[in-house]
């Protein structure tokens, strides 16, 4: 089991940061590798990923939710095997720090061997720049959902 911890501060405020990522069907413009994901429930998804050509399905169910604080998910079937929260930090009006904490269990000698490499933690790392440019050229969130899990 590997776990990955990532940070980045993002010019907006939390609301705002927060309220984009609990837009889950959003995900492919910002994060590496996701083809798709369908909102099944208020607290299910299922996600479609393709990274180097390795085509994935699997469903993660929301574990814990507050507005303005946390998510936190763990994959429920399938054959990608992790569970997760990401905080979100006020650090002014107009400026928040986002946190992910990833626990990822490889699945066979690919994952195994990239996990080794560290291409999970760049992918991580790089799915939370993408996602500062993405909120931040929009300066809005695309939706919401605030119920809390």
């Amino acid at each position: 089991m590997s776990q990955i911890e990532e940070s980045i501060e993002v010019d907006v405020p939390v609301s705002v940061a927060y309220n984009q990522w609990t837009q889950f069907e959003d995900f492919p413009q910002f994060m590496d590798g996701v083809e798709r994901i369908e909102q099944r429930t208020p607290t299910l998804t299922h996600w479609t990923t393709n990274v180097h050509g390795v085509k994935r399905e699997f469903d993660a169910a929301v574990t814990e939710q507050i507005p303005d604080e946390r998510v936190a998910w763990t994959t429920v079937e399938g054959e990608v095997h992790q569970a997760g929260v990401v905080t979100f930090h006020r650090l002014g009006d107009t400026h928040t720090k986002i946190m992910l904490q990833l626990d990822h269990d490889p699945h066979g000698i690919a994952d195994t061997v990239g996990d080794k490499l560290g291409f999970v933690r760049r992918q991580a790392k790089g799915d939370l720049e993408r996602f500062k440019t993405f909120i931040e050229s929009r300066g809005t969130a695309t939706g919401a959902w605030r119920g809390e899990v």
